[in-house]
Formats: structure tokens, C-alpha cells, sequence
């Protein structure tokens, strides 16, 4: 019997995945918080001439040169004034098998979330603003309240990333 409740404990376990979840504007996301390097305070962003719309610039981050998206932008939100609250999750995005790093600007991190994957629902196919691969699902917070779960990999292409990798480079070229 022990054995059993054991299994269904290991099984419980395995369904929980954790999440870091954050603000743009009156919405929330989250993303699976094992692609979390680290959160930084807001700080000086170097522009880089000819850069897409969403690439707000890049930062020195331990020696790096960080590309640095602003996540607003690049879901069609539209730019804000900073706050006190903005800041910068660096993440390891995986791009065709290969690891990028880069920076995303949000309003503001809320908290890290521990959730059972049975109780992601789809991400509806219409009515959102955002593309459904970007979605990996929708999290009922509360009784009126969702947060959508975000397939991170997925939402800069290949082209992009490749072309941020560009820009880094040239702006590193400049830094230095």
C-alpha cells in the first residue's frame, strides 16, 4: 500500500512544473523558470543603430554584450514609460538546438508559481493577440483570472535571433 501512495506522490511531483511569472501592462505571463538566469534592476540600455522595433539594445552583462527585447513591442502592446517595477529577465532561449541568451524588458516580475500541468487549459485558437504557438497554455488564477503560459522558444524565429546575433556583435564591435 505504502509503495502505491508512493508512486502517486512521484507521479503528483512530476506534474508540477514551476513558472516565473510577470506584468506587460494588465496582463500576466509566465515562463517555465528553468530558462531563468537571472532577474536584473533596470539599467542603461546602449541602442544599436538599425535594430528591429523590439530590440530595444543591448547591455554589458558580466563582460557579454546582452541583446535586450522589449516584450511590449514585440506583442504589439506598444512602448511605456519605465517604472520602478521595470526590469530584466535574462533567459536561455534553445533556437534550432543552439542556446542564445538575451535579455526581456517587462513591466514587472510578479512571483514564481508552482503549477500542475493537468490544469493548463489551450490557449484559445481566436480572440487573442498573440500567435497560438507562442502560447503553451492558460493558467486559471483565481476564479476570473488567467496567466498565459509561454513557449518561450518559440517566439523569437530563426531569423530574428540570428539577426540579434548580428546586431550584439556589431554593437559589441562598437562597445569595445
Amino acid at each position: 500500500m505504502k509503495a502505491k501512495d508512493q508512486k502517486e506522490a512521484e507521479n503528483l511531483v512530476k506534474d508540477i512544473q514551476t513558472y516565473l511569472s510577470f506584468r506587460l501592462g494588465e496582463e500576466t505571463f509566465a515562463t517555465d523558470v528553468q530558462k531563468v538566469l537571472n532577474i536584473l534592476e533596470l539599467k542603461p540600455i546602449t541602442k544599436v543603430p538599425h535594430a528591429p522595433e523590439f530590440m530595444r539594445g543591448v547591455i554589458n552583462l558580466r563582460g557579454n554584450v546582452l541583446p535586450v527585447i522589449d516584450m511590449r513591442v514585440k506583442f504589439g502592446m506598444g512602448k511605456i514609460e519605465t517604472s520602478v517595477d521595470t526590469c530584466i529577465i535574462v533567459l536561455n532561449v534553445a533556437i534550432n538546438g543552439e542556446e542564445v541568451m538575451l535579455g526581456i524588458l517587462v513591466d514587472a516580475v510578479s512571483e514564481v508559481l508552482e503549477i500542475d500541468e493537468n490544469l493548463i487549459e489551450p490557449s484559445p485558437s481566436i480572440g487573442t493577440r498573440y500567435k497560438a504557438e507562442f502560447l503553451k497554455g492558460m493558467w486559471r488564477n483565481g476564479e476570473d483570472s488567467f496567466i498565459m503560459l509561454l513557449n518561450i522558444d518559440l517566439i523569437f524565429s530563426t531569423d530574428e535571433v540570428i539577426m540579434l546575433q548580428t546586431k550584439t556583435e556589431e554593437a559589441g564591435e562598437i562597445v569595445d
